[in-house]
């Protein structure tokens, strides 16, 4: 049998969510639906990659068109930038947020790199297979 706190987040997110805030902040551990608790705290981890691994690879992308995609240069070139220090802005904000996804990023960057580069060379032609380092893509006075 569910318990009221259990058929609440099925029926009512929203009110879940507040009762547990409710619960946690008084310490009422009896009335915490701990199952679904944990899930939660699990999803926001992985909710935090996702939003990192796509940061980078929008960064990476951008960069790469402003470094090899010479015919849409002229004309995409501010935007290019503008998108760059925006994704550069949501990465160092995340890491700031939660530090420790730094050496998640350091770890995945390679791949992420060569899954962007193997993307981008379908739109343009890349003269390098060479990786750009993850400490140049994160400088702010960095663009390709």
């Amino acid at each position: 049998m569910l318990s009221k706190n259990q058929k609440l987040y099925d029926q009512d997110y929203n009110l879940w969510q507040q009762s547990t805030i409710t619960a946690l902040k008084n310490h009422d551990v009896t009335n915490l639906d701990w199952n679904n608790l944990i899930v939660e705290i699990e999803e926001v981890g992985k909710s935090q990659k996702r939003a990192l691994k796509n940061y980078t690879q929008r960064l990476i992308e951008h960069i790469l068109k402003i470094k090899y995609w010479e015919s849409e240069r002229a004309r995409n070139l501010p935007h290019w930038r503008i998108e760059v220090r925006n994704f550069r802005e949501q990465i160092l904000d995340l890491l700031a947020d939660s530090p420790s996804l730094e050496g998640y990023l350091e770890q995945n960057y390679p791949d992420w790199y060569s899954k962007s580069l193997a993307k981008m060379s379908l739109e343009f032609e890349i003269q390098t297979q060479q990786i750009i380092e993850l400490s140049d893509i994160l400088a702010a006075d960095f663009w390709g």
